[in-house]
């Protein structure tokens, strides 16, 4: 066992733990962090390093919880309770004020809608409220045309989805996701957290940026209505820290949709290969047909809240073009702003998680990633 690192890696996999540990062994000593992978259904990859840090810590994993939300959604449209082709209005009218009527189901997955945010923005309590957000939503002006563009709806897309759930089924999105997903494989990755499970979460911590990823940060457009701001909800008054929003209990409770997940790498990567794999004697959670429609890339090119290339499946990340374009076509999944990682790549039968407790720059998975998902898949097809 190579000092420092925990955990196990199966027979082929001895490179993933090498790479693992050279990566921690060059960081910070506060360094926590979790890695695990499974192929057609075997947990193949299991490792975590870090004082305090456990195979079983729970870290906010922000919009990783994405995958989640969307896998529900996924099911749904499997079960034909959902048809992404329906305008939103005819499972929720309401959402059709201020020239939202025409948009459908599909448009709203792929970030196509325009409802990036709010003109005069939201509080924090309704930040951790996919109720309140989806209410006020309903009423605001679209910021482009729906459909002629597409730009990342980070903190608000969860509860916009999570509303066309809730009029469909007469469920939230959480309890669905609960009773469909997380319950019967026990998987810790919790839309919700409960009480009793507050002990093993990791808070979230900051980190401050190298010289050279200020430049990156530096460089995005800065003003008190860019899109931006509005998407990420910093032209309020007082906006917070990106920590504090996974530190709130109150958004650890709720499991907001669009960011509030708990989760340990386990449980990002036990869940996506539920997905696509036979997992503990049950079949994969979603058909070769769901799997084809929600990796297939729904909106690519320059993102406007972004600004920059970005690739969007139905409500999941296109992974390949998005990071790493060694992966198959159709690889799905969600990175998480302070550093996480988690899809599935169907072609190669493989599930990725990795949870990390200090935020990354500059933004979405941490950069190590890179590094390990290239060894990961590298076995994986060996």
């Amino acid at each position: 066992m190579t000092q420092g690192i925990h955990g196990t890696v199966a027979d082929g996999f001895e490179a993933v733990r090498e790479e693992f540990a050279t990566f921690v062994a060059g960081e910070r000593p506060d360094y926590e962090g979790q890695l695990c992978a499974y192929v057609h259904g075997r947990k193949v990859v299991d490792l975590w390093a870090g004082d305090g840090c456990e195979a079983d810590s729970l870290y906010g994993v922000f919009s990783s919880t994405k995958g989640a939300a969307h896998l529900v959604v996924a099911l749904l449209i499997q079960d034909g309770t959902l048809e992404p082709d329906r305008k939103v209005t005819y499972y929720w009218p309401e959402f059709g004020a201020e020239g939202k009527a025409a948009v459908t189901l599909r448009e709203l997955l792929s970030h196509r809608a325009g409802l990036v945010g709010l003109d005069a923005g939201f509080t924090r309590d309704e930040l951790a409220d996919d109720r309140a957000i989806a209410e006020r939503l309903a009423d605001q002006r679209p910021f482009w045309r729906p459909g002629t563009a597409f730009g990342y709806h980070a903190l608000v897309i969860g509860a916009l989805t999570g509303e066309v759930v809730r009029r469909a089924t007469g469920r939230t999105l959480q309890e669905v996701y609960e009773e469909r997903v997380r319950a019967p494989y026990g998987l810790d990755f919790h839309l919700g957290l409960p009480e009793e499970l507050e002990p093993r979460f990791r808070s979230v911590q900051p980190m401050a940026p190298t010289p050279e990823q200020q430049a990156v940060l530096d460089s995005v457009p800065q003003g008190p209505h860019t899109l931006s701001s509005i998407a990420f909800n910093t032209h309020v008054p007082e906006p917070g820290e990106l920590v504090d929003y996974a530190n709130s209990r109150a958004v650890r409770a709720s499991g907001p949709a669009s960011a509030g997940g708990v989760a340990s790498a386990r449980g990002l990567a036990g869940m996506y290969a539920a997905a696509i794999s036979e997992l503990d004697e049950r079949p994969p959670l979603l058909k070769p047909d769901t799997v084809a429609e929600v990796g297939q890339i729904h909106s690519t090119g320059y993102d406007l809240v972004a600004r920059a290339h970005k690739s969007y499946g139905l409500g999941f990340q296109a992974t390949a073009d998005t990071w790493y374009p060694f992966l198959g076509a159709g690889a799905f999944g969600h990175s998480g702003a302070g550093g996480s990682q988690a899809f599935a790549d169907p072609r190669a039968g493989l599930a990725y998680g990795y949870t990390r407790r200090r935020c990354a720059f500059p933004g979405g998975a941490a950069p190590e990633n890179g590094r390990f998902v290239r060894v990961v898949h590298g076995a994986a097809l060996a």
